[in-house]
């Protein structure tokens, strides 16, 4: 481990070494050349660099029977999402096995995953800080359909495995959870959940692929809202799975085409185009969210500071060993309270107030009132004097001194 040397806070280096590779091995294994070429090879009819969008729902097939590269219907396949689809292989560790899948959202992904490896009866451990629209999945939609489900603290192994049952199939992380921005140890957990006979599902979005690989910690399926880092301008919705078994890869494969939710080509490109520019954009999201930390950590309003790059959150160490940085997103709590909290997303400026995240401009937002507004009164509740930052990747100068007059 190296320590990061533009931020000040301990960490792990932004290297190019990356864990991941590329299927076809036509590419190098660093990140950053993966990002731009995997699955991306000049179009063979005229050399175009970039894959086109293919925007059409049929292809002509050279007999009955006989498709045309695999082609026969665009909710089956379509050229760009299967470009994209090999680049989230790659970028997510593809040659452990396994393929990775492109959706309309982050949670039509999830959708399709929960009804591909669970069915009535069964039963999963979820988080006690999880983003806002997971729980609704499980509590509002999974439950209606018999799926059981069960909180524990995800950053305590011991609470995950005293929180398992005999029916469990699937235990469900976030690290960086949304919006606590809590730390798991995914080899620990992934020990927990295979020794009870239960897959690992590692929601990798506020990490991104560049910080963060759960396939090579032991995790056996990845999750992404495509929406936030990975497309990174606010201009597109998507979600991805890549499974670590080609097995259950094919099962999920199976289930996409069946449901139909299914990324579009538009969208699709635009979540290839983002993929170019993630590691560098990465790199400035993190920096400059350490500052922010810093910043807040320092201000006499604010109680409380959720950022596991400072070395006394409780997860900092963990966070150094399996992530390569500490990501873009700061929550904090406002010490005069909730309406201060509400105040402080109103006064700013330059941070956007506004859902979503991952963008290259900075967003505010109250996360009780706003995106974890569905989990009022569960035990996913979060505190109501919270506000969560969208660190972009504007002048970091800028930043601070909008966030100083916010705060007042």
């Amino acid at each position: 481990m190296s320590e990061q040397r533009d931020n000040g806070i301990a960490g792990v280096d932004a290297g190019t070494d990356s864990a991941g590779g590329d299927p076809a091995g036509r590419h190098p294994g660093s990140f950053e050349t993966l990002a731009i070429h995997a699955g991306q090879e000049p179009d063979a009819a005229t050399g175009a660099v970039v894959p086109p969008i293919y925007q059409v729902s049929t292809y002509k097939q050279d007999g009955v029977g006989g498709l045309r590269g695999g082609y026969e219907y665009s909710r089956s396949a379509n050229p760009t999402r299967t470009a994209l689809e090999e680049n989230l292989a790659a970028l997510e560790g593809g040659p452990r096995g396994g393929r990775g899948l492109a959706f309309a959202s982050g949670m039509a992904a999830e959708d399709c995953l929960l009804r591909t490896l669970l069915t009535p009866g069964d039963h999963v451990v979820i988080p006690d800080d999880a983003y806002g629209g997971t729980f609704r999945l499980f509590a509002r939609v999974a439950e209606r359909w018999g799926v059981q489900w069960s909180v524990a603290d995800s950053s305590d192994p011991e609470a995950v495995r005293a929180a398992v049952r005999e029916r469990t199939k699937v235990v469900w992380v976030e690290t960086p959870s949304n919006p606590l921005l809590g730390i798991t140890d995914i080899a620990a957990v992934a020990e927990v959940a295979h020794a009870a006979g239960a897959r690992l599902v590692v929601d990798n979005t506020f990490a991104s692929p560049y910080l963060q690989q759960p396939l090579a910690l032991g995790a056996d399926v990845v999750v992404h809202s495509m929406t936030k880092y990975m497309g990174g301008h606010s201009d597109v919705v998507g979600g991805a799975l890549v499974a670590r078994d080609p097995a259950l890869a094919d099962e999920l494969a199976f289930h996409q085409n069946a449901m139909g939710a299914v990324c579009g080509p538009f969208d699709s490109w635009l979540v290839l185009r983002g993929l170019k520019t993630l590691a560098v954009r990465m790199d400035r999201h993190c920096a400059n969210a350490a500052r922010v930390a810093q910043l807040l950590q320092a201000h006499p309003k604010v109680s409380t500071v959720f950022y596991p790059g400072l070395p006394e959150h409780p997860g900092h160490e963990i966070a150094a060993k399996q992530m390569r940085a500490f990501g873009g997103m700061v929550s904090f709590r406002v010490a005069e309270g909730e309406e201060a909290a509400v105040r402080v997303c109103d006064r700013a400026r330059l941070f956007t107030l506004g859902e979503s995240l991952g963008g290259v401009e900075s967003l505010i937002e109250h996360p009780g009132r706003m995106t974890h507004a569905s989990a009022a009164g569960s035990a996913l509740e979060v505190p109501a004097d919270l506000v969560r930052l969208s660190v972009g990747i504007e002048s970091v100068d800028d930043l601070l001194a909008d966030l100083t007059q916010a705060l007042g």
